[in-house]
């Protein structure tokens, strides 16, 4: 896990990441709820959101995701903080949310405590209580028709989905409708 060599400034030290991949990496928290990304899949998530988010190639480390694809990163240019600060990579709404929590903080208070802002544990709950099941470490719930496209933030419009078919189509999506106004 070099970041060098994706050009990204290692804000976060390589020995720091590296102990938290080798400690937690695969990780499923909650019946897959939330994921930590497993180090080998660490320039694959790079690549995935950089198609929909090109603006943070120099800025972000990916080190984990939700059951609806959501993308956590490190992000390099967020506020000053001690610690690097989180984003949330979103493709269902097509946006980057600023999570105010860095690495320790973010598993140790915000999952616990902003669940469901960070992870949309009763969303899931919901799903899981009308038949859907627990998507697996390659596939993420995702939106049939994309939250930015108007879509419906409810268990019809939701599938069962391969994450990297999901994060290519919407980051196609994105790309394509960036700048239009909401709804086009």
């Amino acid at each position: 896990m070099d970041a060098r060599r994706r050009n990204v400034t290692p804000f976060v030290s390589d020995t720091e990441l590296l102990d938290f991949f080798q400690r937690v990496g695969g990780a499923f928290i909650r019946d897959g709820l939330y994921r930590v990304i497993h180090p080998a899949d660490s320039a694959r998530w790079h690549e995935r959101v950089l198609l929909a988010f090109p603006n943070f190639a120099t800025r972000v480390t990916c080190f984990g995701y939700n059951w609806l694809g959501r993308a956590f990163a490190f992000d390099s240019n967020g506020p000053k903080r001690e610690k690097p600060g989180v984003i949330m990579l979103e493709p269902g709404i097509g946006e980057v949310l600023e999570i105010p929590a860095n690495l320790v903080t973010f598993h140790d208070e915000t999952l616990l405590t902003y669940h469901d802002a960070a992870v949309a544990s009763s969303f899931y709950e919901k799903c899981r209580g009308a038949g859907g099941s627990a998507p697996d470490y390659d596939h993420c719930v995702g939106y049939k028709k994309p939250l930015f496209l108007v879509g419906v933030d409810d268990v019809e419009n939701i599938e069962l989905s391969d994450v990297d078919v999901y994060w290519h189509l919407m980051g196609q999506l994105i790309e394509r409708t960036r700048g239009l106004p909401p709804g086009m």
